[in-house]
């Protein structure tokens, strides 16, 4: 059986860029490669192969913006109970967070899908708002229980959701830094196939490489990526072809498209991109938080997008290394974060604070 955290075949990989003499700066945009680079001390051995590995916004959490968490909060202090994933709970905003509210007695609870929020909202008589986070990769669940139908009247979804190759194009024409190749996510590509980044290698001259999650996975991508540089090519290769197949998974694609259709949005650290949130279809409006409690979310006030100090925008285009924040340890940790990229497990900044000794 092949094991993927073999040191043996690890060194023949990194001996073998090295051999190739190739410099390259990649990006990935997942939270869980994050964590198998630092967890498991690759970025040094990357260093010394002349590659750089930089994290981009991959974590769900991290690019939901502080106006959307403003929104959920204002509506859990307005008599609306309020469900949601564990990592959204702590994100702090200027009007605090949603444990914030919890405490002070807002109806607030932590969930592990959708159904539990639908169950929820079965058990009790007044509204409840299931907000919805993440990529392609969770899009699909929250569609399911509209595709099925029978919800409760009480029950809607407030839509953080958006669409990865969007922000993807943002990153490239904003220029901001030098991106040689791109490491794709492997969850993310499950659902979407990698079809769509084909466009990227096609318009950029970009190579591409969708990666599993294993330390050999990362290793084995970046090699990939270096190869494709060193003999002039720019392609979408599928390292992660034991889960990852060109066309996806057909089937969670439909759900997500007969759910959702995209929007203009704003992603935390960017401008708005076009055509990269995912919001409920016209015959789902029943069940759209934004359309059922729109008088109360009018009452939203303006929140800013980072507190002082915090440089959570920067770190997810790349620009900067965690501990390149002046707050990084300091101010902000995780049991004090000033912003989502120290909060999340798959922010860079909880990443590189969990596993320091290994940077």
């Amino acid at each position: 059986m092949f094991k993927y955290r073999d040191e043996q075949t690890a060194k023949k990989i990194l001996a073998a860029i090295k051999d190739m003499g190739v410099k390259g700066r990649f990006m990935h945009i997942c939270g869980t490669h994050q964590d198998t680079i630092v967890r498991f001390g690759l970025k040094p051995l990357m260093d010394d192969a002349g590659i750089e590995v930089h994290q981009g916004p991959g974590c769900p959490v991290c690019v939901t913006t502080s106006k959307e968490i403003a929104d959920a909060i204002t509506l859990a202090r307005n008599g609306v109970t309020i469900a949601a994933f564990g990592d959204m709970m702590r994100v702090p905003t200027t009007i605090g967070s949603l444990f914030d509210a919890k405490a002070d007695g807002a109806d607030v609870r932590i969930v592990y899908s959708v159904e539990d929020a639908v169950k929820m909202a079965h058990e009790q008589s007044g509204p409840l708002v299931f907000v919805g986070v993440g990529f392609e990769t969770t899009a699909p669940s929250t569609g399911v229980p509209l595709q099925k139908g029978h919800l409760p009247e009480n029950f809607s979804i407030y839509s953080c959701h958006r669409y990865t190759a969007p922000c993807v194009e943002a990153l490239l024409n904003m220029g901001e830094s030098k991106i040689d190749g791109f490491i794709m996510p492997g969850h993310v590509a499950v659902v979407t196939g990698t079809e769509p980044f084909n466009y990227f290698s096609e318009k950029y001259n970009l190579p591409q490489v969708v990666c599993g999650f294993e330390p050999l996975d990362m290793l084995m991508s970046c090699y990939m990526l270096c190869k494709q540089i060193h003999e002039g090519r720019a392609e979408v290769e599928n390292e992660y072809s034991r889960v990852v197949r060109p066309q996806g998974n057909e089937k969670a694609r439909k759900i997500m498209d007969d759910t959702f259709y995209a929007v203009d949005t704003k992603w935390r650290g960017f401008p708005v991109i076009k055509k990269s949130g995912m919001a409920l279809r016209p015959e789902f409006e029943q069940y759209d938080a934004t359309k059922v409690h729109e008088d109360i979310l009018r009452k939203t006030p303006d929140v800013e997008e980072e507190a002082s100090g915090c440089n959570c925008g920067s770190v997810l285009r790349g620009l900067i290394d965690s501990e390149q924040c002046p707050m990084f340890g300091k101010g902000c940790k995780p049991t004090s974060p000033m912003g989502p990229c120290m909060v999340s497990a798959e922010g860079n900044c909880n990443i590189a604070y969990r596993f320091r000794g290994k940077l």
